[in-house]
């Protein structure tokens, strides 16, 4: 997948690729995923797909928005949201094909939901619902994963297992994450790409904080601890 972003840049997104998207508050990022996704339309320049090196209409992109909109209070189950993602290859009025049940059966037990399957997601933490919609997100096994700050719903007990549900994931899908945390991102990501009024893409994330510093336009400091890197920003001043 090739976009190209104004001031004559381009991004490639590969179909093995974890792509790391950073870059502070107002840079862009949130419009280059709709961008992607096709709820926004491109001021100028192409988004551009292609399968087995051939160029196609679209590709099958699953997206796991930072707020979601699902009404909690709705009467569904943890089963029912996850096999949603299905909704669109299911005959209407038909019920989900051998297959399609095997698959849904798959992702509630990936996602380590399997003693909540029947359970109302009224009665769901931040986090479990989180998995829930990870699950309904990956479940058509799309070509292209998108995450936008998926960590921000994630409990502090399941996030080390979710990071090895990503690894697991990419093995099928491309992934684009889109974080703040730029440690936890620098330690997961194949590539990285910072949006911030423009696009600076980085082959490989072994970026150095004069690189971070310089797209963000303010000084960075990076440290880690444990498993999970963590960010530390210098005491700056802006403009």
């Amino acid at each position: 997948m090739t976009t190209r972003w104004y001031s004559n840049k381009s991004l490639t997104i590969w179909e093995d690729d974890f792509l790391g998207i950073i870059g502070p508050n107002g840079g862009g990022k949130t419009t280059l995923l709709r961008v992607i996704l096709g709820l926004l339309q491109p001021m100028e320049g192409t988004v551009r797909f292609f399968e087995n090196d051939q160029p196609v209409e679209r590709l099958k992109i699953g997206y796991l928005p930072q707020m979601s909109n699902i009404d909690r209070r709705f009467p569904i189950s943890v089963q029912e949201v996850i096999a949603s993602g299905l909704a669109s290859e299911k005959p209407l009025f038909r019920n989900y094909r051998p297959e399609q049940l095997q698959r849904i059966d798959e992702v509630v037990n990936q996602m380590g939901l399997a003693d909540l399957r029947r359970r109302s997601i009224a009665e769901l933490s931040g986090g479990q619902l989180q998995r829930v919609l990870l699950g309904r997100s990956i479940v058509s096994r799309p070509r292209v994963l998108i995450l936008d700050e998926p960590n921000s719903y994630v409990d502090k007990r399941f996030e080390s297992k979710f990071y090895q549900l990503l690894t697991e994931i990419n093995r099928e899908s491309a992934i684009i994450l889109v974080s703040h945390d730029i440690g936890t991102v620098l330690s997961m990501v194949k590539n990285i790409a910072c949006v911030n009024e423009t696009l600076h893409y980085h082959s490989g994330s072994n970026v150095s904080a004069d690189w971070l510093g310089e797209k963000y336009a303010c000084p960075i400091d990076l440290i880690g601890h444990g498993n999970l890197p963590h960010r530390v920003l210098k005491t700056h001043e802006h403009d």
